[in-house]
């Protein structure tokens, strides 16, 4: 008797072995885009791919490395160490040398690594002896050593979409070597797609699971109602799962309560988070953000709190953390309120890629040299120091936006102290 054939899971089974295959990402691997040319010319370059998880930068790594014949070392920051990556680099400097093959090292959550094991990837980066593909979660920004980052190209993969996760579903249902042989009826996709919070690979996962669950009726056809799909996901478990729905609710409730004002509200919703186990210094980072985002310059000392608070967190850890959490956010939201800064950039940033040449005024440019100094560069300008109350009027915006106004400070707080001295400045804000 033949002892049954034990196949991966359903994830590993309808892997996408192309880039024609593989869904999503349209922003970077379309027609002509970044990703998509640098695999069909071959000419691919360490890069770190950043995005959550479920949305295909294994897989991705994986199809680069076939493409470009290449051998293939897959790692996990987690449980790999100095030594491994020091063994697998002494293997692509003989196959290079010998052989004239590439070798892909492909390193996931590589932001586990601390700036010594980062550190030891360095030269075989920049000299090319390896071709770094790093998948992280985090911002490389924070995580990653500048110096190997800046041998890298980051590029950021998005969460998944219904469409997208429709065409998955799809593909497993037609292609995969047990599920094709089924005759499949799903009662309600969507719940399918929600729960999986936009990770293809807790779709497949639980998809597989209530199969297993359901039984066949009398045409052998096998139904997934909406309760086993619910019992699929063990929906106790994952009612709080960090990629889940009631995640990022709770996070919603928490921040909109804090805008809102409400410290009452603001406390619950961040107890409820804390009960369920989530990472405070993922709730001091929103806090951090919020505090310009929401409050800005109607209290600037908002910010330096809420920085203060994520290193404090660090620091002690829970359940004392929670005491700090909750000073924090309270003080939030009893803050008056500004987003003008959040609009100030939103629009500056939409002028500078509406027009992403202006040229700077000349008597802002700096004259390092006697030919820039010949050619005007620095002429004019006035220094504000000189002048009193350290300020004279003059033209700092390029002359196509010489009368835009980004910045509109509110009533509220510091803000009026500040938009009262704009005013009094600048003549034009006063008619703005």
């Amino acid at each position: 008797m033949k002892p049954e054939k034990i196949l991966p899971p359903l994830a590993d089974r309808i892997r996408p072995k192309t880039i024609d295959e593989f869904v999503g990402q349209e922003h970077i691997l379309g027609e002509g885009k970044p990703l998509r040319m640098m695999i069909e010319t071959g000419d691919v370059q360490s890069m770190i791919l950043w995005g959550p998880p479920g949305v295909g930068k294994t897989t991705l790594a994986k199809i680069i490395s076939e493409k470009i014949n290449a051998d293939f070392y897959q790692v996990n920051a987690v449980l790999s160490g100095t030594k491994e990556i020091k063994e697998i680099i002494d293997k692509a400097e003989k196959n290079l040398k010998f052989y004239g093959k590439k070798t892909i090292l492909f390193i996931d959550e590589i932001h586990r690594f601390n700036k010594a094991q980062q550190s030891v990837l360095l030269n075989s980066v920049e000299n090319g002896t390896i071709i770094l593909i790093g998948a992280t979660t985090e911002n490389p920004s924070f995580e990653i050593i500048s110096p190997l980052l800046s041998r890298c190209q980051v590029f950021v993969l998005e969460p998944l979409g219904v469409n997208e996760l429709n065409k998955i579903l799809e593909r497993a249902l037609k292609v995969d070597e047990v599920l094709s042989k089924l005759k499949i009826k799903i009662e309600d996709k969507n719940l399918l797609f929600l729960y999986s919070g936009g990770d293809a690979r807790v779709m497949l996962n639980a998809l597989e699971v209530a199969i297993k669950l359901a039984k066949p009726d009398e045409n052998n056809e096998i139904f997934l109602t909406r309760e086993i799909i619910l019992e699929a996901f063990q929906r106790k478990h994952f009612k709080y799962d960090k990629a889940g729905e009631e995640h990022y609710n709770l996070i919603s409730a928490f921040i909109k309560s804090i805008r809102g004002s409400d410290p009452d509200a603001a406390v619950y919703w961040l107890a409820r988070m804390l009960i369920a186990g989530e990472d405070p210094k993922f709730i001091a980072r929103r806090m951090i953000i919020l505090a310009s985002e929401d409050i800005g310059n109607a209290e600037p000392y908002a910010l330096t709190l809420a920085t203060s608070c994520f290193t404090a967190v660090d620091y002690v850890g829970m359940p004392e953390a929670r005491i700090i959490l909750a000073q924090v956010a309270t003080y939030l939201a009893s803050c008056p309120k500004s987003n003008s800064a959040y609009l100030a950039i939103e629009e500056a940033m939409e002028d500078a890629q509406r027009y992403p040449d202006l040229p700077v005024p000349l008597h802002l440019r700096n004259a390092p040299t006697k030919l820039m100094k010949e050619l005007g560069y620095g002429k004019d300008y006035k220094y504000s120091h000189d002048f009193p109350n350290h300020f004279v009027e003059q033209q700092f915006l390029p002359e196509e936006l010489k009368d835009k106004i980004y910045y509109r400070p509110t009533e509220l707080g510091r803000e009026k102290i500040l938009k009262e001295r704009l005013e009094s400045l600048w003549k034009k804000r006063k008619q703005k």
